[in-house]
C-alpha cells in the first residue's frame, strides 16, 4: 500500500513539474499571432539565414506540412492544431536558441451590441459579444456619446462584456450613440448603434410570484407577486403588469393586464385542474414589456367528499336476504309463555275434579 501511495505521489509531482516547466517556457517565449489558413514563417532568433537548426513543437518533432530553410521554419496553411510552443536548436551541439509561442486565430468581425435600462431612471447598460470565435485574446473599447458629449463608461465588475452608464438627463430628445470596437493582434471591427432613451427601458421580470387556492372556491386562484428588485423607484415610476395563465391540459393562454397592482384573483379556472401562471412588467408610459417571470403551478381548492351513510344504503342493508342457517338435528317447537301457563292451569283443575268425585 505504501509503495502505491509513493508511486502516486511521484506521478503527481512529475505532472506538476512538467506544467511548471511549460509555464516557465511560455513566459520566456515570444508570442507570434498568425491568421488561420495563411503560410507562417518563424525565424530562429538572430541566427544567420543559412544556419543549421532543428525545430520542435511542444517538445516533439514538427509533423505539420512545412519547409525548413536554414534558420527559418515555414508552415503551410496553418490551422488551430498548428498553435503551440516552437523551439529551435542549433546544430550540431543542440543548444536551444529561441522559443516562439505560435497562436493561430482570426481577426474579429462586427460585434453584436445591445443596450437596455432595467434600472430606470438611474441609468442603462450595454453588452456585446462576437458571433464567431477568434481563438486569440480580443479586447473591446466602448464609447458612449449623448448630445455630442462623451459619457463616463463603467465596466461591469461581474459581467465581462458589459458596461454601465448613468443617464445625464431624463426625458432627453437627443439620441445616445454607442460605439463598440473589438480589437486583437490580427485586426479590429466596430459596431455603432443609436437609440432614444424611452426605447431601451425594459424592467426585469416580477419576482416572488405565488399562486394559492381559495378555500371553498373550486374555480379561483389568488396570484400575488413583487415588483422587480432592480427597479429603483416604483412609486414615482410605477409599473403595470401582464398576467397569463392556462391549465396544463391546454396550449392556449388567457391574459389579464393590470395597472399598478401586484395581485389578481383568477375566477374562471377549471375545477381540479393544475394551472401554470406567469407575470410580466412594464413602465406605465415608456419602454417594452419584461421577459416572463419564472412559472408557478397551482390547483384550485378541491372539496373532499364526506364519509356518511345514506338512507338508501340503510334500506339496502335491511332488505338484504341473509344466508341460510345450517340445518339442526331436530326441529325446535317454540311455544309462547302465556300458552304454557294456560295449559298447566287446565290440567290442575281436571285433576282436582277427578279426586273429589272419587271421595
Amino acid at each position: 500500500m505504501a509503495n502505491a501511495v509513493t508511486s502516486l505521489c511521484c506521478v503527481v509531482l512529475a505532472a506538476v513539474v512538467v506544467v511548471f516547466a511549460q509555464k516557465r517556457s511560455l513566459q520566456g517565449a515570444r508570442v507570434q499571432y498568425e491568421r488561420m489558413g495563411s503560410d507562417v514563417t518563424m525565424q530562429c532568433g538572430t541566427l544567420e539565414a543559412d544556419a543549421s537548426v532543428t525545430w520542435k513543437v511542444n517538445g516533439t518533432d514538427v509533423k505539420a506540412q512545412r519547409v525548413e530553410q536554414g534558420s527559418r521554419l515555414i508552415l503551410k496553411q496553418v490551422d488551430l492544431s498548428s498553435s503551440g510552443l516552437y523551439s529551435c536548436f542549433q546544430d550540431p551541439g543542440g543548444e536551444r536558441r529561441d522559443q516562439i509561442n505560435l497562436r493561430v486565430g482570426t481577426p474579429p468581425k462586427d460585434p453584436v451590441v445591445m443596450c437596455r435600462s432595467n434600472t430606470y431612471p438611474k441609468g442603462f447598460y450595454c453588452s456585446w459579444h462576437l458571433q464567431h470565435l477568434t481563438y486569440i485574446p480580443t479586447e473591446f473599447e466602448v464609447q458612449v456619446k449623448h448630445n455630442q458629449r462623451s459619457l463616463d463608461v463603467q465596466r461591469d465588475p461581474i459581467h465581462k462584456n458589459r458596461c454601465n452608464v448613468k443617464f445625464p438627463e431624463l426625458f432627453s430628445t437627443f439620441k445616445y450613440r454607442v460605439n463598440v470596437t473589438a480589437i486583437n493582434a490580427l485586426g479590429q471591427a466596430s459596431t455603432i448603434i443609436s437609440f432614444d432613451e424611452f426605447n431601451i427601458v425594459k424592467p426585469d421580470p416580477p419576482e416572488k410570484v405565488v399562486a394559492t387556492p381559495i378555500p371553498n372556491n373550486v374555480r379561483r386562484l389568488e396570484v400575488t407577486w413583487s415588483s422587480p428588485s432592480t427597479w429603483p423607484d416604483v412609486e414615482n415610476f410605477p409599473l403595470k403588469y401582464f398576467l397569463r395563465y392556462r391549465p396544463l391540459i391546454r396550449e392556449q393562454w388567457q391574459h389579464v393586464e393590470l395597472s399598478d397592482s401586484t395581485s389578481h384573483t383568477i375566477t374562471d379556472a377549471y375545477a381540479g385542474k393544475e394551472y401554470i401562471i406567469q407575470v410580466a412588467a412594464k413602465d406605465m408610459e415608456i419602454g417594452t414589456w419584461s421577459d416572463w417571470s419564472v412559472a408557478v403551478h397551482a390547483t384550485p381548492w378541491i372539496d373532499e367528499p364526506r364519509q356518511s351513510t345514506s338512507t338508501t344504503e340503510a334500506e339496502v342493508v335491511i332488505e338484504t336476504t341473509p344466508s341460510a342457517a345450517p340445518p339442526s338435528a331436530k326441529p325446535q317447537l317454540s311455544v309462547p309463555v302465556d300458552s304454557c301457563c294456560t295449559l298447566a292451569g287446565s290440567s290442575l283443575l281436571l285433576l282436582a275434579s277427578t279426586l273429589l268425585s272419587v271421595v
